[in-house]
């Protein structure tokens, strides 16, 4: 099952990133928001989201008026932790990137559905992979720069992490060679270009080392107002996709129940059954397919044990996961991670 979806939004933060690094370039950029279709108004409030095709024609506008081949390298100087929403204040939280690692999946959508992070991990290496969903080629370029560059000035600055081995872009290297040395600025490390897929690559015991700020109690409230934001981003979904979503926050408790999450939508467990049995399905069926789909992606973007994937899914027992993956798939989870 393919966890890639794409409802076409992105979130106010990520936007300023750019609109600020078009500011100190001196440039102009409220005709640019409203030649895009967007509602200069829009960028005053951090809880918003635009479509898509607007972010990703304002990001072109952008890019020509400033005349920088690296406008989206460049603009990843202008990171914070509210670029990525709730998001970026839960990662400083976490006790180690592996456990940031294991929340993008879940919180991502509130940046934003720009692309989708993935983790490779093999032969003592991670690589953090993400997938620009912007058509653009060009648009999609400074993206993708943008993206990895922010990923490794924010764990510079606010995590307090270095060390990346190298980083990897699909695309090839700028026609003009000067600007190699910008990339070495900004990453510090080795920059390969024309890999097969792009992402920020590290030593896997990085993925353990303990960060500075870790903090559970400030985690456990910052998950709570993702908890909300969420919901407010799934009003106008469908009530599977609702229930799924909630689920995500609240899947390694063991069993949620039904009438935890009906109360979590202001809804009747009665109600809450009905308008799933309206869209044909029911509550058991969102919760497996929901274990399936972060089944399938632990087993291949994590290293996560197969225990600590059970209890990740909410399983008492990691037997009991097993025998629910090899109903699901008719694969042993074993044999699908090799």
């Amino acid at each position: 099952m393919d966890l890639i979806k794409n409802n076409g939004r992105a979130s106010v933060p990520a936007i300023k990133q750019y609109l600020k690094s078009a500011d100190a370039c001196g440039g102009d950029y409220l005709p640019l928001l409203s030649a895009a279709g967007i509602d200069p108004k829009v960028i005053d409030d951090n809880t918003s989201h635009v479509s898509n095709a607007a972010m990703e024609r304002l990001l072109k506008l952008l890019i020509e008026a400033s005349g920088d081949p690296c406008f989206g390298l460049h603009s990843a100087r202008f990171v914070e932790p509210a670029s990525y929403s709730v998001l970026g204040y839960i990662s400083m939280s976490c006790a180690t990137l592996r456990t940031i690692q294991a929340k993008i999946p879940i919180y991502e959508k509130i940046v934003g559905d720009m692309g989708v992070t993935t983790v490779e991990i093999a032969n003592g290496y991670a690589l953090q992979r993400w997938q620009c969903l912007f058509s653009d080629p060009e648009v999609k370029r400074h993206e993708v720069e943008n993206v990895l560059g922010s990923w490794v000035l924010y764990s510079r600055n606010f995590l307090n992490i270095e060390g990346v081995d190298s980083i990897w872009f699909e695309h090839s290297a700028p026609i003009d060679p000067t600007f190699l040395q910008d990339y070495r600025d900004v990453f510090g490390c080795d920059v390969l270009f024309d890999k097969p897929v792009s992402g920020v690559r590290i030593r896997e015991g990085m993925l353990d080392i303990p960060l500075p700020q870790a903090n559970d109690l400030l985690l456990e409230t910052l998950l709570a107002h993702a908890t909300k934001l969420l919901a407010e981003l799934d009003h106008s979904q469908t009530m599977s996709d609702q229930v799924k979503n909630l689920l995500r926050l609240v899947i390694n408790q063991r069993s949620p129940s039904s009438q935890m999450v009906a109360e979590k939508l202001g809804i009747s467990s009665r109600t809450l059954q009905r308008k799933l049995g309206e869209e044909g399905t029911s509550y058991s069926d969102v919760l497996n397919e929901l274990r399936m789909e972060l089944a399938l992606y632990f087993l291949k973007n994590t290293s996560l044990s197969m225990e600590n994937i059970a209890a990740e899914l909410g399983y008492a027992e990691a037997r009991s996961f097993y025998r629910s993956f090899k109903q699901w798939t008719g694969r042993t989870a074993g044999s699908y991670r090799s």
